[in-house]
């Protein structure tokens, strides 16, 4: 998530960003549309000028130098370890003037997929929780349609927009047959879906398992699952990662690191009771959403949103930090770091 602004006698006379995969860098934008009068101006980055020739797309320190700029301004260095403060010293060396940490936590927090997953190997995870004013997600006949209001239920759609695959469990997909894609947010961007699903027990005519342009469908599953079934699967187009087990259930890290290598940096997660418990357990999760409707359930029948045994001290609870609360419609959503 880069862009780029490039500036002369206090104004703005290009500015660009990074599209996608593939194609050019926010650098290169930012100087094509500047041209000429980018000589003796300054380019202000979010992130540091790539220098490395293993991409579809050549170094932009080679252009940022070759354009004439006479300072470049980076909010933070690359954590890639093919970059790392040499896209930096490159322009040093061909005698630009270079200053770095301008806006450094904002940049990372736009970047924290990316980081996350280039120094880790695993996506980053948001666990997000649709639940009433008492914890709980669905009533005890498992209805959970529609707890939260329709703007909570927009920003959802947007949070999908934005991430590299949506998760949820077998429960969620028998429950409420969901398609997982984003309705709003990205124009024409939809993401992967994951299914945790330990024997393959998702009807095969679930809406979820049909096929979207640009984006796939992966079924998590173990060993035990048949493999008849995995064949029956794999027939519809859906890819079947056979992950390691943990007390019965599919290993959520196995599966991130799967993800991981699969080049996905983001999850959402929009699971159950037992998939929440399962995720915050296995210490995936950087980020929770818990999007609380001003209603009560009661009722020890009613699903909680996080499911398992709950800790014996409070000390040992899940806190958040860096934590942000603001009104969503007529809910209340908060959110914060592990």
């Amino acid at each position: 998530m880069v862009g780029a602004v490039v500036v002369h006698d206090g104004r703005i006379i290009g500015e660009g960003y990074h599209r996608g995969p593939g194609t050019p860098h926010a650098e290169i934008h930012a100087l094509r549309a500047a041209g000429s009068a980018a000589h003796g101006a300054v380019l202000y980055v979010t992130l540091e000028p790539c220098c490395h020739r293993f991409k579809r797309t050549p170094p932009c320190t080679d252009a940022v130098i070759a354009s004439g700029v006479k300072r470049v301004v980076v909010a933070m260095p690359d954590p890639n370890p093919r970059v790392r403060g040499r896209g930096l010293r490159a322009l040093r060396r061909a005698g630009l003037a270079v200053e770095v940490g301008v806006l450094a936590e904002t940049a990372r927090r736009l970047n924290e997929a990316y980081v996350v997953w280039i120094t880790t190997g695993r996506p980053f995870v948001t666990l997000k929780i649709a639940s009433t004013l008492d914890g709980k997600i669905a009533t005890a006949s498992g209805e959970s349609r529609w707890i939260t209001g329709p703007r909570s239920r927009a920003l959802t759609h947007r949070l999908r927009a934005q991430v590299d695959a949506v998760m949820v469990g077998l429960g969620t997909v028998i429950a409420d047959d969901p398609e997982l894609t984003a309705r709003s947010g990205l124009r024409g961007r939809q993401p992967h879906r994951i299914i945790l699903d330990e024997r393959l027990g998702t009807p095969l005519r679930a809406r979820v398992l049909r096929p979207r342009d640009g984006s796939w469908t992966y079924v998590a599953t173990t060993a035990r699952a048949p493999a008849a079934r995995r064949r029956r699967f794999e027939a519809l187009g859906v890819k079947v990662l056979v992950a390691k087990s943990r007390k019965g259930l599919v290993d959520m890290a196995d599966v991130m690191r799967r993800l991981g290598r699969l080049e996905m940096t983001s999850v959402l997660i929009e699971g159950g009771a037992a998939v929440n418990a399962s995720a915050l357990r296995s210490g995936v999760v950087r980020k929770v959403i818990v999007m609380v409707a001003p209603k009560l359930l009661g009722g020890h029948d009613a699903v909680g949103s996080v499911g398992g045994e709950s800790p014996r001290r409070l000390r040992d609870a899940v806190s958040l930090r860096g934590r942000v609360v603001r009104r969503c419609g007529d809910d209340i959503v908060v959110e914060g770091y592990l």
